[in-house]
């Protein structure tokens, strides 16, 4: 399936995003194009993950801030996804932390099989359960609907039940200075506990979050086994991370 949007795609998720909700006819009228090709851009928006479809009109399948958030940069996301899944084999345990980039992972997993994947994140399920070959533990804790995730007490300690070979985490902001950054207190304790039972962790985060720092600080980045990130990423900060022996891999 191809993942990226279309111009006019692009343009109903931002009414959407404002609006919460649309008909058919609103947006025909709006875009000046037939009512018939409205419907087949919302199927498709619908297949791609981003809305639901109702009778005669559609609304976003996820709160505003992740609407916004799986738009931005795209076509990097998915190619570091894609990268992350060539990691997984038949059998694998794997945990997946929320997050947008993170949760197209299991987009990128069709033919595995037998892949257990311990999840707090409810993306990652709206995704996964659409594959009958991957099986599904979701951690359980407190929803938290701006980053689709469960945290608390009970996801940790459900984290703390499994182990497994691979953990992919997300980050709001990474830097040799700060490491791996987060907004949410929560958000670093889940990245920390999926840490502790991995046998590796990488960080799948596009380029744009390099150098940016968010509220809490979660791990130096010498701590995860490897970064997967794109080719944008600065020379730079190449070149800063290789001489400090920090994995990483560009798609």
């Amino acid at each position: 399936m191809n993942l990226e949007l279309t111009e006019r795609e692009s343009l109903i998720l931002d009414m959407l995003a404002r609006d919460g909700t649309l008909a058919v006819s609103a947006l025909s009228k709006t875009l000046g194009v037939s009512e018939v090709t409205i419907r087949s851009d919302l199927k498709s928006l619908e297949e791609k993950g981003f809305i639901n479809r109702t009778r005669g009109g559609a609304y976003p399948s996820f709160h505003k801030d992740i609407l916004e958030r799986q738009r931005l940069n795209m076509e990097e996301k998915n190619r570091i996804a894609r990268a992350a899944a060539e990691a997984v084999q038949d059998g694998d345990r794997i945990m997946i932390e929320a997050g947008t980039t993170t949760a197209l992972i299991v987009r990128y997993l069709t033919g595995r099989r037998g892949v257990q994947i311990v999840t707090n994140s409810t993306l990652v399920f709206s995704y996964a359960r659409l594959n009958p070959a991957l099986n599904i533990i979701l951690t359980g804790g407190i929803f938290r609907k701006e980053t689709e995730s469960l945290v608390g007490p009970v996801a940790l300690r459900a984290i703390a039940d499994f182990n497994v070979r691979l953990a992919f985490v997300g980050t709001d902001g990474f830097s040799l200075e700060r490491g791996m950054t987060t907004q949410l207190v929560e958000g670093a304790e889940i990245v920390k506990a999926m840490r502790n039972q991995a046998d590796e962790t990488w960080l799948v985060a596009d380029s744009s979050k390099y150098g940016k720092t968010g509220f809490v600080s979660v791990l130096p980045l010498s701590e995860v086994d490897g970064i997967i990130t794109d080719e944008r990423l600065d020379p730079a900060a190449r070149q800063r991370m290789s001489e400090q022996s920090i994995r990483f891999r560009l798609v």
